[in-house]
């Protein structure tokens, strides 16, 4: 049976690679964006641009988009990535990645969760960077911080949301080749998606609020 599925930043990385998959397995993908690419439009998906989860205006043109779909998978993927020091703080970097990293994915599923199926799926796209266990190198403040906001946020709609019988995954996806770390990771976006997808069929209410990493191993907090 095809399902509907939402991605938030869809547009390259492991955000297109995820469209790709779920496409794949015959889902009905709406593919969310600030502006699509040309990778995106070959997918034959429902792109739907302009969409910056991090602004007001990027909200609410969201939910007057998808407002006539039930989702049966939401996956708030949109994220960014900025190096601060303890020598060299930057406190706007900080602030921004709080809002795109953190703040704006508890937007996005507070605004859509009237719309998800009984027993639908929220996948919240991290980074064990975020966990204070497994930190040991510190630095990437920014970054780090809004992960493990993310983190707390993700626990606490899992919580939340298993009373509508919404299971909640959250996923590290590797150190991913993407842009973002210049194409610098161990593990191909397509490689990640395929893996966070079959985590994600897999996903059921006995492990909504378990941190994983994509190869499935359980992750600190």
């Amino acid at each position: 049976m095809s399902n509907n599925i939402v991605i938030t930043g869809a547009n390259r990385g492991i955000g297109l690679a995820l469209c790709a998959e779920f496409k794949a397995q015959g889902d009905r993908v709406f593919a969310l964006c600030r502006k699509s690419s040309a990778e995106l439009a070959a997918l034959d998906v429902n792109i739907i641009e302009n969409i910056d989860v991090a602004t007001d205006f990027g909200i609410r043109a969201m939910v007057s988009a998808l407002s006539h779909i039930d989702i049966d998978v939401l996956v708030c993927n949109a994220g960014i990535l900025r190096d601060e020091s303890l020598d060299a703080l930057d406190i706007s970097t900080i602030r921004a990645q709080f809002e795109v990293n953190a703040l704006a994915p508890l937007r996005v599923v507070e605004r859509l969760q009237k719309q998800l199926t009984l027993g639908a799926k929220v996948a919240l796209i991290t980074s064990r960077m975020g966990s204070i266990a497994d930190n040991t190198s510190g630095g990437r403040y920014g970054y780090r911080m809004s992960k493990a906001a993310l983190n707390a946020a993700a626990m606490s709609l899992s919580h939340d949301l298993a009373s509508r019988d919404v299971a909640v995954g959250i996923y590290h996806p590797g150190y991913v080749q993407t842009d973002m770390v210049n194409y610098g990771g161990d593990i191909s976006a397509n490689d990640s998606a395929n893996k966070l997808v079959q985590l994600i069929n897999q996903l059921t209410l006995a492990e909504s609020g378990v941190f994983k990493h994509s190869n499935g191993s359980i992750l600190p907090w």
